[in-house]
């Protein structure tokens, strides 16, 4: 049995490690507070226009966004590009979840939280979005 790696390659990674994280990032898309966090973060960083959410936000959450995209808030710190480090959920009732995210940038550390509502089509939606512990757009 040979237990080199084939020619060309330099990688450390076997292709079972390769796999096993693919399969999480599958199964982490799966879960709709991750899969809107890592769009909300888009928006947020500057990487996608706000339009993007147009059909994933309810009540003021796209005003919110409006308001918050020019800034790029969440924007890439030392051109490091920003990742959902974690993005945790709690479910106050049916067809709710309010999320929280940690956002890295190299060493800075972020906080993102968001409120996801599943209508009568069975579709999550954001309505409500903060960061760092501000609530955005509300009077």
């Amino acid at each position: 049995m040979n237990r080199t790696r084939p020619a060309g390659r330099h990688d450390q990674c076997r292709p079972a490690a390769v796999a096993a994280s693919a399969l999480a990032r599958a199964r982490r898309q799966d879960r709709p507070h991750y899969w809107f966090a890592d769009r909300l973060l888009a928006v947020l960083s500057g990487r996608r226009p706000v339009h993007w959410m147009l059909g994933h936000t309810i009540g003021e959450a796209y005003e919110q966004l409006v308001q918050l995209a020019p800034g790029a808030p969440l924007r890439p710190a030392d051109r490091v590009t920003p990742v959902v480090r974690h993005c945790g959920e709690y479910h106050p009732g049916p067809g709710v979840i309010e999320a929280f995210a940690r956002i890295g940038s190299g060493d800075r550390v972020s906080a993102m939280a968001f409120r996801l509502e599943q209508g009568a089509d069975a579709r999550w939606r954001c309505s409500a979005i903060e960061l760092g512990g501000e609530r955005v757009g509300s009077s």
